[in-house]
């Protein structure tokens, strides 16, 4: 079975798997991207706070692989959604002219400005899709309220054991789809070894993180593991052939806790609201 794709709302294919880039250095970033395209991946997401847009868009070109047959994801940072060139600056880092997606990685400070500086750029070409990441309650409800064009992904947390429910019955209207961050439960181990992803294993001849993987695609989820190890980027990326069974992804369903690792705060928020980027460090 051949990896699949999605398709948005807007009728752009986005592919089901692809590669995050969070917490690693420009060097590994390239490096990781190289590897991923090599292994079959075409979906790459970054971001402006992780400092590699420049490395992701190395590891692009060095890899060989068409631009157009990569699926690039990035995001804007809160200091920069009033800054008119913010779009043009992270393309050029990228080297790029386009992204097929582009976020706001947070609902901090001026969002709504923010949010109109996507939609111009898609309207532009310059985007192809538009995304937010970590929207929820009252500030969901709200860039939705002055959104012209209704986001076509949204980025939250997710893995067997939260799957951001409340979010996508608000986003269900739209046909937003969700991308999966800490696919894996943040490595949580009690996650991981949960009896029923070794069962499944078993039976499938695949690890635990693998069966992860494959029920967020069978949920509708795009998922973006990180990793540097060249072979865990293969083993994550194999997942295609095989697929659970209905029943299957009910008895995974069982074990939902609705715990989430991650708790966006008023404190994070004005963090980031303020939190500048040095680009001149990123090489």
């Amino acid at each position: 079975m051949a990896e699949a794709t999605f398709k948005l709302s807007n009728d752009v294919e986005i592919p089901e798997m692809g590669i995050g880039t969070f917490q690693m250095p420009v060097d590994a970033a390239e490096q990781a991207v190289v590897d991923a395209l090599n292994s079959g991946y075409c979906l790459i997401d970054t971001a402006n706070a992780y400092m590699n847009e420049t490395g992701v868009g190395r590891g692009i070109k060095r890899s060989g692989v068409d631009r157009a047959d990569v699926f690039l994801s990035t995001k804007l940072w809160p200091t920069v959604y009033t800054d008119d060139n913010a779009v043009d600056d992270t393309l050029k880092r990228l080297g790029t002219d386009y992204v097929d997606l582009m976020f706001l990685h947070q609902p901090a400070g001026d969002f709504i400005t923010g949010y109109r500086q996507l939609e111009k750029a898609y309207k532009e070409g310059k985007v192809k899709a538009i995304g937010i990441s970590n929207f929820q309650g009252e500030k969901l409800q709200t860039l939705l309220d002055n959104a012209e064009i209704k986001p076509q992904v949204i980025q939250a947390e997710a893995h067997p054991y939260f799957t951001e429910d409340e979010v996508r019955q608000t986003l269900k209207p739209f046909g937003t789809r969700l991308m999966a961050w800490y696919p894996l439960g943040h490595g949580d181990k009690s996650l991981i070894h949960e009896p029923i992803f070794a069962e499944l294993g078993k039976k499938y001849n695949k690890s635990s993180a693998q069966i992860i993987l494959r029920w967020h695609t069978q949920m509708g989820f795009i998922v973006i593991p990180g990793s540097t190890n060249p072979d865990h980027i293969k083993d994550n990326h194999n997942i295609f052939d095989f697929e659970l069974t209905e029943d299957e992804m009910k008895q995974i369903a069982d074990i939902k806790k609705n715990i989430r690792y991650y708790a966006p705060s008023a404190e994070a928020e004005e963090k980031y609201t303020k939190m500048e980027l040095d680009f001149k460090s990123e090489k």
